[in-house]
């Protein structure tokens, strides 16, 4: 995957383009750059938001409270910090 996966200050930033009301919570590969993550949640009132931290949390080892959208909060395209994790840890458990 050719993630744009980002060093930043104390973690690290990606680009993520969100499906709301798949039929499962996934991880679905890298389109143009951004992580594809299928969520169950709808995308109302942070619903998406707060299950996007859960499963980016699960996926990259880390709370989700350690996951926060910087940019996209209300769109598909988002881009997220995740806070306590390098670059290369990163895209070692993302499979990137």
């Amino acid at each position: 995957m050719a993630l744009d996966l980002r060093a930043a200050k104390g973690g690290v930033t990606l680009r993520v383009r969100v499906q709301p009301r798949a039929s499962k919570d996934a991880l679905a590969g890298e389109r143009e750059g951004a992580l594809v993550v299928r969520l169950t949640a709808p995308p109302v009132e942070g619903a998406a938001n707060e299950a996007l931290a859960r499963v980016l949390g699960k996926a990259l080892g880390v709370a989700p409270s350690a996951v926060r959208v910087t940019s996209g909060t209300t769109g598909r395209n988002k881009v997220v910090s995740v806070a306590g994790l390098d670059e290369a840890a990163a895209r070692e458990r993302l499979g990137a």
